[in-house]
């Protein structure tokens, strides 16, 4: 069942006692960049404009926040119970789908999810899409891994918003409603299907998705939004001694073998 909620105790009645939680947002551009393309995928330039979460398979809600049709739910209210009782409960595990961006933009509002984590991308890519070849990032998203490993097609952003931005939908629309619960709801599920097939298979991957590469994703987030400093002289300089030790590493090599075309990394 996936429904909408707009009052904040209702949202902690649902959520009381949930340990696991499937969470996803929607994000819309600001009013200085609602013309600029991708400006919804950047926390500098947009915003969450809702929250989709599930606790239980084939169930989900969302949270309202800063639609432009309806009263949404109060977001500084909503952000900071959730920060308090869900991102930053040590109790909970929260999954995500790509949590990089998630984190971020949680990052952009003064929040760092501090509790434990899953990104079921990341997850998607531990797993085997044939006998011997691992998902790359491209065999990861989503929708495609829904399709493939459950059988279901889900909505995607273009065919409910028509051009339009997310903030723009009415969310009491049946359309809206159905594109953000079931991120939140399959992302749930495929926690679920990997954590059964890392058991199965292989136990270790499940530990360095839980332990190691999710909680990595979080930071990702907060390296995205802020930047990392670069030493720009220093990776010229080591970029023209690497040019210069490959223009010797070919030359050796091809005084060893002859006119051969080796490649430009000379990898082989």
């Amino acid at each position: 069942m996936y429904r909408v909620i707009t009052d904040l105790g209702e949202v902690c009645q649902h959520l009381s006692g949930s340990t696991i939680i499937g969470l996803d947002i929607e994000a819309s551009p600001d009013e200085a960049y609602r013309g600029e393309e991708k400006a919804a995928l950047d926390p500098h330039k947009s915003t969450i404009t809702g929250i989709s979460i599930s606790i239980s398979e084939g169930s989900a809600i969302y949270i309202p926040l800063r639609h432009r049709i309806g009263v949404n739910t109060n977001p500084d209210e909503v952000l900071r119970w959730l920060a308090a009782n869900v991102l930053q409960n040590p109790d909970v595990t929260l999954v995500c789908h790509n949590l990089a961006f998630e984190s971020a933009f949680f990052y952009a509002l003064g929040i760092v999810p501090t509790c434990k984590v899953y990104d079921t991308m990341i997850a998607a890519q531990m797993t085997l899409k044939g006998n011997t070849s691992f998902r790359k990032l491209a065999d990861s998203g989503l929708k495609t891994l829904v399709q493939e490993l459950l059988d279901v097609e889900l909505p995607t952003f273009e065919e409910v918003t028509d051009g339009r931005h997310f903030d723009d939908l009415d969310y009491a629309d049946s359309k809206t409603i159905l594109y953000a619960c079931s991120d939140a709801d399959y992302t749930l599920r495929l926690y679920h299907l990997f954590n059964a097939w890392f058991d199965k298979y292989l136990p270790k991957h499940r530990y360095i998705v839980e332990n190691i590469e999710s909680p990595a994703a979080v930071f990702m987030g907060l390296m995205r939004y802020n930047g990392i400093l670069v030493d720009t002289a220093l990776m010229a300089n080591q970029a023209a001694e690497c040019e210069e030790r490959m223009r010797r590493l070919r030359a050796d090599i091809a005084f060893i073998i002859g006119d051969v075309n080796i490649g430009v990394n000379a990898s082989t």
